[in-house]
């Protein structure tokens, strides 16, 4: 039988049963009270009872936090995503409990990120908390549902197909040069991305140790994949690379993402390009690629790709080039 007693100004209820550890809540009226403790007695009677007390006690934030210590630093990219999750925990909805984290404040949530982020990123960061929210419920044996995989996300928007014309080609080259004297390293980046297809992250981790220029060769230890590759390298990559100066620790580029944004995005608003990202340099070798290597098999072995879907993206054909073809 519960015990219900008035308490500061509420009435509380607590159910005691065997095997069961004690539950008790408050409420406005007396009625509220007899009618949950008599649904958890029938729950508890049934063998249907799970606790959430441990959900209740527990903000969107503080579960973030524990994430943030013991989960994201055994991942890949750590580094961005503890500055991720460390702005989503600063909003307001990480002052909710995980009982309060209800389907429709997810969509509230949503609904406001909309108006201040891209739809894309929206997507990145609904995925953030689903993924930290169904690690809590396997991991750590906290017992609500997942309010994410309840709300309709919004569409994410067609992949890009920047890519460079030669005549645009040809001044983002020269605005290199321009600066190359105080960033040597910047023009032989750029050659190096639009020759091998290699995302920016890969160029920047490629080292001297990596590479077999005599086979025309450089491996990959870990890719956005997860997995490793060796990518081949045309004769003016290999040609690109033996002008490098060496350094140090034998990295073709001892740089960090963080330095090649502002310096590409000089150089880029010199040569008056709109609306172009490193990333476009990937498209832009990957469609010249697919003129030499039309067997999207062979194309999908050099960019990594495990998907020809997500490669279509990348691929580009001239549709006047394709209609000769035909004839």
């Amino acid at each position: 039988m519960a015990s219900i007693r008035y308490r500061n100004n509420k009435w509380q209820a607590r159910v005691i049963r065997k095997g069961h550890a004690p539950v008790a809540r408050s409420f406005l009226t007396k009625q509220d009270a007899e009618r949950w403790s008599r649904s958890i007695e029938t729950e508890m009677d049934r063998g249907a009872y799970v606790s959430t007390s441990e959900a209740e006690q527990t903000t969107l934030g503080e579960l973030i936090t524990r994430y943030m210590l013991e989960v994201t630093p055994t991942l890949r990219g750590a580094k961005e995503d503890l500055i991720r999750l460390n702005a989503i925990r600063h909003r307001s909805i990480a002052k909710l409990s995980l009982t309060a984290l209800t389907p429709s404040k997810i969509a509230i949530y949503r609904d406001e990120r909309l108006t201040q982020i891209k739809a894309n990123t929206l997507i990145r960061e609904l995925a953030y908390l689903s993924s930290i929210i169904n690690h809590a419920r396997r991991e750590w044996g906290i017992n609500m549902t997942n309010p994410v995989s309840l709300v309709k996300k919004p569409t994410c928007p067609q992949g890009r197909s920047r890519i460079l014309s030669d005549d645009e080609r040809a001044r983002l080259l020269q605005a290199a040069k321009q600066i190359n004297n105080r960033v040597p390293w910047l023009e032989p980046l750029i050659l190096l991305a639009l020759e091998t297809g290699m995302r920016r992250g890969e160029l920047l981790g490629l080292n001297i140790k990596h590479l077999d220029l005599n086979k025309q060769v450089a491996l990959l230890e870990l890719t956005k994949n997860g997995d490793s590759r060796y990518v081949p390298l045309s004769l003016a990559a290999v040609a690109i690379i033996k002008n490098l100066p060496l350094t140090p620790d034998g990295r073709l580029f001892s740089i960090n993402a963080h330095c090649v944004h502002p310096v590409f995005n000089r150089a880029k608003n010199r040569a008056k390009l709109e609306d172009f990202h490193f990333h476009d340099l990937r498209h832009t070798a990957i469609t010249n690629m697919a003129e030499k290597l039309p067997n999207l098999l062979e194309l999908s072995s050099v960019t990594g790709h495990r998907s020809l879907k997500m490669l279509q993206r990348y691929y580009h054909p001239d549709p006047q080039s394709l209609a000769k073809k035909l004839g």
